[in-house]
């Protein structure tokens, strides 16, 4: 299973100590941490070696920056450091980031700010101004500038196990409602399809009685009969009985009732109509007529018996 890799950012020599106990508390919570001077960086040789940094960072779900006294290497920007640049990469790549400044640096810091004008004044906790105007920017941050100080890396481990452990049980808070999400969000869609009735009968009442007889019709129980029967592949529809004839003639059905007026070659009742190249008749009930217009029924009022394709044919007919 793969680990939330978590960058930890900092000036290394005067803070070697505070990362290397970090490691071991990242490690220790089943998480993989990423740091410079463990060789955990593949370097290339096509770019600075800041800039793979960087990139390491795009792989990394969260980002521990550590502030301190020193100003650290300086970044081919030369108003940031590395470390800096670092903070900044993990911003604008959305990262989950967590700024720690050491309290000597938070102490002195309020002098500088109302000292940013004295040029002449000189710092302990700093050993370069940058730092100082590094955190402006940092304080100035709207959003995901988690700022806490400290005096030891107990500090920094007892502040990040409580985050992890809010972010966690967030999680599984957000889960547990997913349930209740996924109900609003059927509730939203059967309330649309309602609306989307309400406004389809609505109109149908407009309409009047026409606009039933059309949905109806077009959906006859008669138009399914015929097509099964006959091994038709495309959708009939037919509204009286001459066109009923002319559907049956394109598919090669000789009309019985109209070569023999008497019936004799017919069934009582129905209307037939034979093959012309194999022995088959069908037959439709003229019960579903009214003066040969077709008559409207419901899939619950249809009686399939009124169709039926008869294929042993009695000699009478020959």
């Amino acid at each position: 299973m793969a680990k939330t890799r978590i960058f930890i950012s900092s000036t290394y020599f005067d803070l070697k100590h505070i990362r290397s106990d970090l490691e071991r508390f990242i490690r220790e919570q089943g998480y993989e941490p990423v740091l410079n001077e463990h060789g955990h960086i593949p370097y290339g040789k096509t770019e600075k070696l800041e800039e793979y940094c960087y990139k390491e960072i795009d792989s990394c779900y969260i980002l521990v920056a550590i502030i301190g006294g020193r100003f650290g290497s300086e970044s081919k920007e030369q108003e940031y450091s590395v470390s800096n640049l670092e903070l900044i990469r993990a911003r604008e790549k959305g990262k989950q980031v967590y700024i720690f400044i050491e309290k000597s640096v938070v102490s002195e810091y309020k002098t500088y700010q109302v000292n940013k004008d004295n040029t002449n004044i000189s710092y302990c906790a700093v050993d370069d101004i940058r730092v100082y105007q590094f955190l402006d920017e940092v304080h100035r941050l709207s959003i995901n500038n988690q700022i806490q100080s400290f005096e030891s890396a107990k500090d920094i481990q007892v502040y990040l196990r409580e985050q992890w452990s809010g972010l966690f049980q967030r999680l599984l808070s957000e889960i547990g409602r997913q349930k209740e999400i996924d109900l609003v969000s059927d509730l939203k869609n059967t309330a649309q399809t309602l609306n989307q009735l309400v406004d389809f009968v609505k109109n149908l009442e407009s309409k009047g009685e026409n606009a039933v007889s059309d949905i109806l019709l077009s959906n006859h129980p008669a138009f399914n009969e015929i097509k099964n029967k006959l091994d038709i592949t495309f959708r009939i529809i037919f509204q009286n009985l001459n066109e009923l004839d002319r559907l049956l003639a394109s598919r090669g059905y000789q009309s019985l009732y109209k070569a023999d007026p008497t019936g004799c070659n017919s069934r009582e009742g129905f209307y037939g109509w034979m093959s012309i190249d194999s022995e088959k008749i069908l037959y439709v009930s003229t019960s579903i007529f009214s003066e040969d217009t077709l008559k409207i029924f419901t899939p619950s009022e249809w009686n399939s018996e009124w169709i039926y394709l008869e294929t042993e044919i009695d000699d009478i007919f020959f």
